[in-house]
């Protein structure tokens, strides 16, 4: 046999193993690992159950997802790589760590971007939304594809020393932020001391002082019980950061073209189910922190603090003006 009809050959008997392989994860029955730094009940943690059941009801039994709340599988940062290099197919993660990544999700992350909740979900749910989406599925390197959305609410202030009635109570305080450059500037120039940290590092150090607080939304701060170590919860709503459901790009290009659009509408449904579960959370969450002991402080005048993070705005909102314009003019 001539070499070049042996190679021919080859390669042949190749694409036929990589198809026969497709085909056969196709037919196989399939459980996809889910994994949220939240326990069960939480909203992000119940709106992905309800898509695997609707997933195995509608594949009759051939899609399900195994979930693993309660970072059982480790912090973001190890969700996100595990997902990459697909040893779990689910990960619900902040837009907060994708931000470096892809530059137009950071415009997500910049303080006071949002007027209200009612304005940030009007922006995911139409046309941004979907483009940076896309942005992050068709990036080369992130191996993750972006299914949907998901709403985290308002970000405040909690500290274990006092409340935050004004931008000079934060003077000194160490609060921890989700590790991306911009939130660590953010705490800065508001004159705390930013402390870039996982989140499933935060209750030691609490517990031990190397931080005084961190910053987040009411059901994170209740459903981590922080109330323990930082009682003081100030309304300084600097940051309101969507969610991410993101799917690995690894079992995703395996999956057929049907389990892919199945697993997408599913998606998108729960994107909403989640949406009326973190409502419902928000109010319940704010009132178990009350009963458990903690200073709940609003913040009168957010002026200041909105002046305040002016130049994190110019550092890392310069080259994104239009697309900062088009958020801005969403209605």
């Amino acid at each position: 046999m001539k070499r070049r009809d042996f190679l021919k050959l080859g390669a042949a008997a190749t694409a036929a193993g990589a198809l026969g392989t497709t085909s056969a994860f196709a037919q196989a029955k399939i459980v996809l690992k889910a994994t949220d730094v939240h326990p069960l009940g939480y909203p992000t943690v119940e709106a992905v159950e309800r898509m695997g059941k609707k997933l195995e009801a509608a594949s009759g039994g051939r899609l399900s997802i195994q979930m693993f709340p309660s970072m059982q599988l480790g912090g973001e940062k190890e969700m996100i790589e595990q997902a990459q290099v697909g040893a779990l197919q689910i990960a619900r993660i902040s837009v907060g760590p994708m931000g470096p990544l892809v530059p137009e999700l950071n415009v997500f992350n910049l303080p006071f971007i949002f007027r209200d909740e009612a304005h940030m979900e009007k922006v995911i749910d139409g046309p941004i939304g979907d483009e940076l989406l896309k942005k992050l599925s068709d990036h080369p390197t992130a191996g993750l594809i972006g299914l949907c959305y998901m709403n985290a609410g308002v970000r405040n202030v909690y500290n274990s020393k006092k409340p935050i009635e004004k931008i000079e109570d934060l003077k000194g305080l160490k609060i921890r932020m989700m590790g991306n450059p911009l939130f660590v500037d953010t705490m800065n120039s508001l004159g705390g001391n930013g402390v870039a940290m996982g989140f499933d590092q935060l209750t030691n150090a609490m517990q031990t002082g190397v931080v005084d607080g961190a910053e987040n939304n009411e059901p994170s701060y209740e459903s981590g019980q922080h109330y323990r170590y930082a009682k003081y919860y100030s309304k300084t709503g600097h940051l309101m950061i969507p969610e991410l459901l993101v799917f690995s790009k690894v079992t995703w290009e395996k999956l057929s073209k049907d389990d892919q659009a199945m697993i997408a509408k599913f998606a998108r449904e729960a994107q909403q189910e989640q949406r009326q579960l973190w409502h419902a959370r928000e109010a319940e969450s704010l009132k178990k922190m009350k009963e458990a002991g903690a200073v709940v402080t609003e913040v009168a005048d957010r002026k200041p603090f909105q002046e305040a993070v002016k130049p994190v705005w110019d550092k890392y909102g310069a080259q994104h003006k239009a697309l900062i314009q088009r958020i801005q003019d969403a209605k």
